[in-house]
């Protein structure tokens, strides 16, 4: 099955633009100065140019955050579907690199599967943001393939962990993560979703190939001025549980209830767990790796 189905536009630019505030503060910096370490790819359109292709880049948040924390010239490749989306993040690049540079932007439309080495070669990094966990297993394979047959570091952002602590508890907060969990391992459209087993996958596919990966949590943070993001990820996460399980039922919309007014009244803090990993070609020289080839 083609990787197509995992870049079709599920998200709203509404919900997309609604996120990114949480998105960039949870996000792991601590990976940026190995990531900056490490020795790049050859450069593809000028010697001294950083060329990122950017997966799924949806409105484009992931640059956003990233270009004005890396130096020197970069040429961001905005890579998605959704030609709306893709105009829409080429249009709002930071026009400076963190010292000032210069960056530039393009956008391709494609598939995931036709990601191959040959297709990575002069690019610097791979980035992508709340992707790998709507990949399969084979789609996480072709790509650990791709990068490290390109030479090529990886910088993926945002996948879900599979854990959400919401305070204060409601006993229907566990019933409600399992089915959500299970929502997002579901088969769509003849593909097995990874969900929240992505990072766990990609861990093993990269290290296979001789690559050191690191993986730091990037949790989101909801509560108080993130109302609005916290009411839209909670009907989010109970009707995905609800799709998921339908003897939920009533039950579900209940403590969907609760939980929203909670959410209105500042009562409501929620803590929803993601993974941050970077794979760098190749071992880093004192580098001390797990067996699973993580570096902590």
């Amino acid at each position: 099955m083609s990787a197509a189905g995992a870049e079709r536009p599920r998200f709203a630019p509404e919900w997309l633009e609604l996120r990114e505030p949480a998105d960039g503060a949870a996000r792991a910096p601590e990976l940026l100065h190995p990531l900056r370490a490490a020795p790049a790819a050859a450069p593809a359109g000028g010697p001294h140019r950083t060329v990122i292709r950017d997966l799924g880049c949806g409105t484009g948040s992931m640059g956003r955050w990233l270009a004005p924390r890396l130096p020197g010239p970069q040429h961001w490749i905005l890579y998605d579907l959704d030609p709306a989306l893709l105009a829409r993040a080429q249009e709002r690049m930071p026009a400076a690199a963190a010292d000032g540079s210069g960056v530039t932007a393009t956008t391709e439309r494609g598939d995931l599967a036709r990601l191959t080495a040959a297709a990575l070669a002069g690019t610097s990094l791979v980035t992508a943001s709340a992707l790998l966990d709507l990949l399969t297993r084979e789609e996480v394979e072709g790509l650990a393939g791709a990068c490290t047959g390109a030479g090529c570091p990886a910088l993926l952002a945002l996948s879900v962990a599979g854990h959400v602590e919401l305070a204060p508890y409601d006993p229907l907060d566990d019933e409600i993560g399992a089915a959500f969990n299970d929502h997002q391992r579901r088969t769509d459209g003849g593909r097995r979703l990874l969900g929240p087993d992505a990072v766990a996958v990609a861990t093993a596919a990269f290290a296979r190939r001789g690559a050191t990966v690191m993986t730091r949590p990037s949790p989101w943070r909801l509560g108080g001025p993130e109302a609005p993001l916290t009411a839209a990820w909670l009907r989010g996460w109970v009707g995905a549980a609800r799709e998921q399980r339908p003897a939920l039922g009533a039950r579900a919309d209940a403590y969907l209830g609760r939980r929203l007014a909670a959410c209105a009244a500042g009562e409501l803090s929620v803590t929803v767990q993601h993974t941050d990993l970077l794979a760098l070609p190749g071992p880093r020289p004192g580098a001390e790796s797990t067996p699973g080839g993580a570096v902590r």
